[in-house]
């Protein structure tokens, strides 16, 4: 035999298992934002102040790859107006989501015109350091602007 119970009770069983999850729920106020400047940044493979950095910091010079996924963004052959007989190649590796300073590799490959001829030419240890250095700052920059 199935006894039923009255319907204020049954309300009253249903009001009474509701109310603590009722408290829970709060407003949208209650909730806590999202921090949109985490330092981990996963809607691209890798992070994504890196990455913008990196863009913005190369923006001057022809891109010939770029790879979000990868992380890898590879420059054309650029020579600075002021200094025709020189050229630059630069590969930029993102190598983890956190921003973070071994997160970042830079590579360059510079040549020197002679004679009409393009010869590889040494890179000074310092030139890779300093792009380095700029990328780090404006990934550090724009993630302290996004924090607001």
């Amino acid at each position: 035999m199935v006894r039923r119970l009255p319907a204020s009770a049954t309300a009253g069983l249903l009001l009474a298992a509701l109310l603590p999850l009722a408290a829970c729920g709060g407003g949208a106020k209650d909730r806590p934002k999202t921090d949109l400047a985490a330092s981990r940044v996963t809607t691209i493979g890798v992070n994504a102040y890196l990455w913008r950095a990196s863009l913005d910091t190369l923006s001057f010079m022809p891109m010939v790859q770029t790879d979000s996924n990868g992380g890898v963004i590879v420059t054309d052959w650029y020579a600075n107006p002021g200094s025709p007989n020189e050229r630059m190649k630069l590969t930029v590796s993102i190598l983890d989501q956190d921003l973070r300073a071994d997160a970042l590799r830079v590579a360059a490959s510079r040549q020197v015109n002679q004679g009409g001829q393009w010869v590889d030419a040494p890179v000074a240890a310092a030139t890779v350091q300093k792009l380095e250095e700029v990328i780090l700052t404006k990934a550090r920059d724009l993630r302290r602007t996004a924090i607001g």
